[in-house]
């Protein structure tokens, strides 16, 4: 398949800049994947949709405040790092801006709290720092990191909480696996209320979640990797869902990456741990999952094309297009989906 053969026109003002005050306030598209027929809903409406039968699983994930200014100790500019992957305990490979101030043996001083040295400069241009500090590096960085959020929103995220799940637990992603924005602890609850069967995954997300497909044969695109682990109460809950019939329903694309990367063919999770580079497009068979929430993806990427594996590309190309029409809030702070 061709990566133009999932474009899309999206006017940027869709592009939603900012969470909405309430977050299960956001609108709800209901697309079935058989008949391609359209609902238009709102995301606290999923209460009603779902019952003892279904089985939501969400990603944990906590976004690291992994945006950071240095000032470069011989020249006093100051220079951009967004921390990408941890590689030992004062080490970690990170995207620089900009990168001509940051070559090797460079040395820079984080707001007086640490210290890095740029020990490396990786084919792909990312770099690699050797961090030196007192104290705990994760508080650190939450004192004087920012959210990472994407560039295509251009206004200032007045709380750091708004890119956060509100059951975000381990530390370690990149981005907000934002499928998960609009759940309130309310709305969890009121899912538990019903008998909604609730488990938990964790898969720390990328920037490669960013990344364009630059190649025009989609299969020639190759995947970032992205650490993962499912538990063994989350692996039972699946099982045990799966045996009576009920349904799977992943709450965004990172839930669903990394379920379809564990599951045997017949559909089984284990408890297990790993680095997931599945690529799911038109043609993949599903073992594990049967329905997905997910929001509304950007032209062209690897997100849109896992939708469309599900639903089918006409499907989904017609339902993006009737969101545009009526105006859905698109991308990480827009609006939802629900593709049963």
């Amino acid at each position: 398949m061709k990566k133009s053969d999932f474009y899309f026109d999206l006017p940027d003002s869709l592009i939603a800049q900012h969470p909405l005050e309430q977050r299960d306030a956001s609108r709800l598209m209901v697309l079935d994947k058989h008949s391609g027929k359209i609902e238009h809903r709102h995301f606290y409406d999923l209460c009603d949709m779902l019952g003892e039968n279904d089985c939501l699983i969400l990603n944990d994930t906590r976004v690291l405040p992994a945006r950071i200014y240095g000032t470069k100790t011989q020249t006093g500019a100051v220079v951009e790092f967004l921390l990408l992957k941890q590689l030992g305990a004062q080490s970690w490979e990170c995207l620089v801006k900009p990168g001509k101030k940051a070559r090797e043996g460079a040395s820079f001083d984080f707001s007086g709290k640490m210290q890095g040295t740029i020990s490396k400069v990786l084919e792909n241009g990312n770099r690699i720092i050797d961090f030196s500090f007192e104290g705990n590096f994760f508080n650190l960085l939450e004192e004087i990191g920012s959210m990472p959020i994407p560039p295509y929103i251009k206004e200032k995220l007045e709380d750091n909480e708004r890119y956060q799940t509100v059951y975000s637990k381990y530390l370690g992603s990149a981005a907000a696996p934002t499928a998960g924005l609009h759940f309130t602890e309310d709305m969890l609850n009121r899912l538990k209320d019903k008998g909604v069967k609730i488990g938990f995954v964790t898969l720390h997300v990328g920037l490669g979640t960013f990344r364009p497909v630059k190649e025009e044969n989609i299969e020639d695109h190759l995947m970032h990797s992205e650490h993962y682990c499912i538990p063994q109460e989350t692996a039972a809950l699946i099982r045990s869902v799966k045996e009576k019939g009920g349904r799977i329903i992943a709450v965004g694309t990172t839930a669903c990456r990394t379920l379809e990367t564990a599951a045997q063919e017949n559909g089984v999770v284990e408890a297990c741990e790993g680095d997931s580079k599945i690529f799911i497009y038109p043609g993949y068979h599903f073992k594990c999952i049967d329905a997905l929430i997910t929001n509304f993806h950007l032209p062209e990427s690897t997100l849109i094309m896992l939708v469309s594996a599900l639903a089918g590309r006409e499907n989904v190309l017609n339902a993006y297009a009737k969101a545009v029409e009526e105006q859905y809030r698109f991308f990480s702070f827009g609006d939802a989906m629900f593709i049963q």
